[in-house]
């Protein structure tokens, strides 16, 4: 199934795309369009993509692998992000990680079968000072522990 950029965000990604000296560069900008507009990186919005920026859909998707936070599929109605990295793994997060996959019975990589909740483990969330730390969706859940992500969680699932 073709998918295609509404006019307004062709609009909007044509003025970024004359900040940069080549329409390429735009790339990053143009895929954070595509996730928005279309909810994940799919193959068919990573085609509209490069379509809209002027590269090969193998070029757009060699970028779009190498960071997390494009989603190659789609997520969860709340997409749980754990740093995985050493600030985060010395102060705790393995032992808050294995209490939600227990908890919501994922693993790396799954949403569950309803659809409301995704798991990824990233790389720095840049907030080292306040490990270990998560994103749900675009907000910060800092200084976490087994009993303060079982809340959030209950909360999230009494919404």
């Amino acid at each position: 199934m073709k998918v295609e950029f509404k006019p307004e965000v062709k609009k909007e990604f044509e003025a970024i795309a004359a900040r940069y000296p080549v329409r390429r560069a735009a790339l990053l900008p143009a895929l954070w369009l595509a996730q928005r507009e279309f909810g994940f990186i799919s193959t068919e919005a990573l085609k509209a993509t490069a379509d809209l920026v002027g590269c090969s859909p193998a070029q757009a998707m060699e970028t779009a692998s190498f960071y997390t936070m494009y989603q190659k599929q789609k997520p969860g109605k709340y997409h749980l992000q754990f740093c995985q990295t050493i600030s985060c793994l010395l102060n705790g997060a393995e032992d808050v990680r294995a209490a939600v996959e227990k908890k919501l019975n994922l693993k790396d990589g799954q949403t569950t079968a309803d659809g409301q909740f995704s798991l990824q483990g990233v790389e720095c969330l840049a907030s080292c000072h306040t490990a270990p730390c998560m994103r749900i969706n675009d907000e910060y859940h800092e200084n976490l522990t087994v009993e303060k992500i079982n809340q959030i969680i209950d909360e999230l699932k009494a919404k």
